[in-house]
Formats: C-alpha cells, structure tokens, sequence
C-alpha cells in the first residue's frame, strides 16, 4: 500500500478477513494495532525458567538425601520468622505487585502507539501509517503553502500540530491556506480516524 508521495512508512498486515464487511465497511471497526512484545515476554519467560530450575534442582537434590542449598534454606526460615508487617516484607511484596500491574497492562494495552490505522482497501491486508511519516507528509505539504519559511509538524494518536514561521504575506492569509491545505492533506492519508489539526503561523523573531 502506498500513501501520497510514495509514502515508505507504512506498514501493511496480513491477515484473515473478519467478516463479510467490504473495504469500505471495515475501515469503522478498524482499532490500534497490538505489539508483541517480545522483549517483556523473553525477560518474563527467562526468570521464570532460571527461578523454576533453581528450586527444582534443589528438591531433586533433597529428594536425592543431600543437603539443600543455603539460599533455600535461609529464604525458608526468612519467610518463617519474618512478620508481615516487616519492613522488607512489604517491599517485597510491592515490587512483586508492581511487577504484576505492569504486565497486567502490557497484556490489555495494544502497544504500537506510533502507528495509526489506516482505511482497508483489500479484505486481507491492514494497513497502518507510522506518525513520523504522517508529519514528513503534512510537512511537505505545508510548505507548498505560499510564503512559509519553515514549518514544524508533531503527529500524536489524534492529533497535528502545525507550526510554521511565515514571511512576505499576510498571517492571516498564510493560515487559512494552511489550514485548507493541511484538511485535505489528511483526508488523502486514509487514516481510520483523522487526525484533529491545529496550525499556528506566525513571524520569524528579530535578531540581535
């Protein structure tokens, strides 16, 4: 899929239909895309594996007449004598909560937040529009604008901040053009949900 200007920041998916909804229908239903988060998953998976192979090391070796670890033993007693009003008790089991909240919200959070969905125009591919590339558009179309002298645009999940330093024309002038040509500029990069946009023009500062 490509966007205006040959676009190369987005970013198509295949998948299987959901549906007898056409390309037209199923750009409403269309949601953020989800990460895999492979990072938390491997580092989750790899203290899971190297915490449930220490212990069961350690009762393979009781269970074999040897003496157990020293580290198992003095958690044991740790976990015996301590209160659980002790100190070290309850900030254990804070982080270990924290621990839980985080992945907790990495499960029912999509993730990919610079990617915006965009509108199917096949069945089986979904297409997303990376923010970066959405601003170098919006950018670009900015300063086709007559006399804007530089333009800054920052892309978020719902919204376009456009400004831009203007010369030789009237500001009020300047923006209104902007902001026609910017609109349009939107419309044509068939995101699921437009961006809101929001355009400041104003003169370059004075030197020295």
């Amino acid at each position: 899929m490509s966007e205006p200007g040959g676009l190369q920041g987005t970013v198509p998916v295949l998948e299987k239909p959901t549906g007898n909804d056409g390309p037209g229908e199923a750009g409403s239903a269309e949601h953020r895309f989800w990460s895999a988060r492979r990072v938390p998953a491997a580092v989750v998976a790899a203290l899971l594996l190297v915490v449930a192979g220490a212990f069961l090391y350690d009762v393979a070796a009781v269970r074999a007449h040897r003496s157990a670890m020293t580290w198992r033993s003095g958690l044991a007693r740790q976990l015996a004598e301590r209160p659980l009003d002790d100190t070290w008790v309850l900030v254990g089991a804070g982080v270990v909560a924290a621990l839980g909240l985080w992945l907790l919200l990495l499960a029912a959070t999509p993730g990919l937040r610079d990617i915006l969905p965009m509108r199917r125009t096949h069945p089986d591919v979904r297409p997303g529009l990376h923010r970066g590339a959405a601003a170098l558009v919006l950018r670009d179309r900015a300063m086709e604008v007559a006399g804007v002298q530089s333009v800054r645009v920052r892309t978020g999940r719902r919204r376009a901040d456009v400004r831009a330093l203007c010369h030789f024309r009237d500001l009020n002038d300047v923006h209104a053009d902007l902001d026609a040509v910017l609109t349009d500029a939107i419309r044509g990069l068939g995101l699921v949900r437009p961006l809101a946009l929001s355009v400041h023009a104003r003169r370059p500062g004075k030197k020295g």
